[in-house]
């Protein structure tokens, strides 16, 4: 097992993933300088990775493709906990980057 962001070959094909919520500006840097032009990095995140000055310029460089808002609250509890009974208190979204895209993000609902 490697540390995805020590790893540092290109990587053929597109990044999905749910990074740790502190990590997520590092991963999705590192991810997006993984991958060749015109794949895609997704990530499954908190709505507000929208949030702060950083990423705010982050973004003005790297605007994701679309922003998949769920439209329902997500929970993403233990597997041993009843699904049905968990209300989550938090909004989450799938930010998707196409590497080389410049433009004006879409918003989605699931």
């Amino acid at each position: 097992m490697q540390d995805f962001l020590t790893c540092d070959r290109e990587f053929a094909g597109d990044i999905i993933t749910n990074p740790p919520y502190k990590l997520a500006l590092p991963f999705v840097k590192h991810a997006l300088d993984c991958v060749k032009d015109g794949s895609k990095v997704a990530m499954f995140l908190r709505i507000q990775f929208l949030e702060g000055i950083e990423r705010q310029r982050f973004f003005a460089d790297n605007p994701p493709h679309t922003v998949y808002v769920f439209s329902k609250r997500v929970s993403c509890c233990r597997p041993e906990l009843d699904i049905d009974k968990v209300v989550s208190a938090m909004c989450f979204c799938w930010f998707v980057w196409v590497k080389g895209f410049k433009g004006a993000p879409q918003i989605k609902w699931i």
